[in-house]
């Protein structure tokens, strides 16, 4: 890896943590020694980068700090394309037509000689085998879910038992073949997930739950570790 990349790869690592990010973590991941990573960091805060931190604690980058958002590898292009296909293929119409406009956007705003990782890229996604209908509306939801607003279901579970929920929504859990919904349940006063394609009548309630995401994406964070044993990250 040429010198320049190294330190704009600095960045990104940095850019992306929400934590402190050590020296031994930052060598690791470019491949490179320790005293290196020293060096560059160095090099960096010379030309005004502000990154903050010292060896043995980590280093953060301020938040304010601003770079052309198209300076992209060949990597995170590809990375890009794979999952705007993949979002195509499988999201909500809303979502899927949002990811091809994605694509025709970064292909018209990237230096040329980069628009054939897009245009022939070495990464593909297969066509899904068979998606499960749904009457629900999936784009409607996700606004729902920004506006903090409730949802009243009525939902069939496995043994096609029928009741009604007033639900928080909270987030759209996307797998090859169905939607998961992860809501605040006022009825069992617990996290449920809702498979979308079992929701039969869905009323998009105007009543707001008044209670900050945040707050709900870190409960359900703990109820998945406490009760399932799954650590997200943060």
């Amino acid at each position: 890896m040429r010198r320049s990349d190294r330190l704009f790869q600095i960045i990104q690592i940095l850019r992306r943590s929400k934590r402190p990010v050590t020296a031994r973590g930052l060598a690791e991941e470019l491949e490179v020694s320790i005293r290196t990573v020293y060096r560059d960091v160095a090099d960096l805060m010379a030309q005004r980068v502000p990154i903050r931190g010292e060896a043995g604690t980590g280093y953060v980058l301020e938040r304010e700090y601003d770079m052309p958002p198209l300076m992209l590898t060949a990597d995170e292009l590809e990375a890009a394309v794979l999952g705007a296909q993949w979002v195509a293929q499988r999201g909500d119409p809303v979502l899927a037509r949002a990811a091809r406009d994605l694509i025709a956007k970064v292909t018209a705003a990237i230096p040329e000689q980069l628009r054939p990782f897009i245009a022939e890229p070495t990464v593909g996604v297969p066509t899904p085998l068979s998606a499960s209908t749904e009457t629900l509306d999936v784009a409607q939801v996700r606004k729902w879910i920004r506006e903090g607003r409730k949802l009243r279901i009525r939902y069939r579970d496995e043994q096609r038992r029928s009741s009604e929920r007033t639900i928080w929504p909270l987030l759209i859990g996307y797998a090859d073949t169905v939607r998961l919904l992860v809501a605040w349940c006022e009825l069992r006063q617990a996290f449920r997930h809702f498979r979308t394609d079992r929701i039969g009548d869905a009323v998009f309630l105007e009543e707001r739950h008044n209670e900050r995401r945040s707050v709900l994406m870190t409960r359900w964070k703990r109820y998945m570790k406490t009760t399932r044993g799954v650590e997200l990250p943060e």
